[in-house]
């Protein structure tokens, strides 16, 4: 059986992981460039946690600056089985409202400026992604939750925008017309990369306002999300916390394959794959390169 190592990246207004134990700051190198910052790697309850801030502390990366193959990568090398995004969101429900939790279970890639995979030329995957969320680590958040008497709404889909600018209008009522439920701009590619590399992902989407579809937030600013996200990120720090003790040590096989991703998802015949690419793999698919 695999050990369970709990990853966890932190959103806007998350930059560290209180409760963290015999902690060490470890900066991981990347063939793919160079990850948002080091590692911190601990414990929490005695099982293996590794946290990453998205956006370096003190917020220095936007969304489209964020190197997310680095970033999976350097976790997938730091051993991470299971990965949870704490990510701020806008919301486009009503009954959604600021410091609402979602559990999301479908995507939306509205981005264009970011590289989404790791294979390519000379290396050509597919993976399926019908399902991007793995389930039963959903289940394990959501219990976690209630545990914590930190109420989540289970399901919704997450529209993932280019940023670093908020919505127009037009924007907005479109994807809420659409049914989706919130946006944020930075869980893809990430969940796209995190199943390539066979990282079991979800998200806790942290609702800070309503977007400018809404008559009282048609100007969104940084100073009225600030306030929300610093009581959205002490409630998502106690939620890992409980998260991590009730963790199973041994990971729990995904009934989705997102861990076995790569089981059917090569393309490329053995004497067409590129060498150096291949090299650059070694951890997001040595599993299956190595067979």
């Amino acid at each position: 059986m695999t050990k369970s190592v709990l990853g966890i990246i932190g959103g806007s207004g998350v930059y560290d992981l209180p409760g963290l134990e015999n902690v060490r700051e470890e900066r991981i190198a990347s063939p793919w460039g160079e990850p948002s910052g080091p590692l911190r790697i601990g414990t929490m309850a005695g099982l293996p946690v590794v946290f990453l801030p998205r956006h370096d502390k003190g917020h220095r990366l936007s969304p489209s600056d964020i190197n997310y193959r680095a970033n999976i990568d350097i976790l997938k090398r730091a051993g991470v089985t299971d990965l949870v995004s704490l990510s701020a969101c806008g919301s486009f429900k009503e009954e959604l409202p600021p410091g609402t939790f979602v559990l999301v279970d479908q995507f939306v890639d509205r981005t264009h400026k970011r590289e989404s995979s790791f294979f390519g030329k000379g290396m050509v995957a597919h993976v399926s992604m019908a399902h991007p969320v793995s389930p039963r680590l959903r289940l394990r958040i959501d219990e976690a939750a209630g545990k914590e008497d930190i109420a989540v709404v289970r399901g919704g889909t997450y529209v993932c925008m280019e940023g670093p600018q908020f919505s127009t209008y037009a924007e907005s009522m479109t994807y809420k017309t659409l049914g989706y439920s919130v946006i944020g701009m930075t869980n893809m590619p990430e969940a796209k990369l995190a199943r390539e590399a066979e990282i079991c992902y979800a998200t806790v989407a942290m609702v800070t306002d309503f977007d400018c579809w809404h008559p009282e937030h048609d100007a969104v600013t940084v100073q009225q999300i600030i306030a929300v996200l610093q009581d959205n990120s002490e409630r998502a720090k106690r939620l890992v916390v409980r998260l991590a003790k009730d963790f199973p040590r041994e990971h729990e096989p995904c009934p989705i394959g997102s861990d076995r991703a790569l089981d059917t998802a090569l393309i490329t015949a053995p004497e067409a794959r590129d060498p150096e690419l291949i090299k650059k793999l070694d951890a997001v698919a040595g599993r299956v390169l190595k067979q």
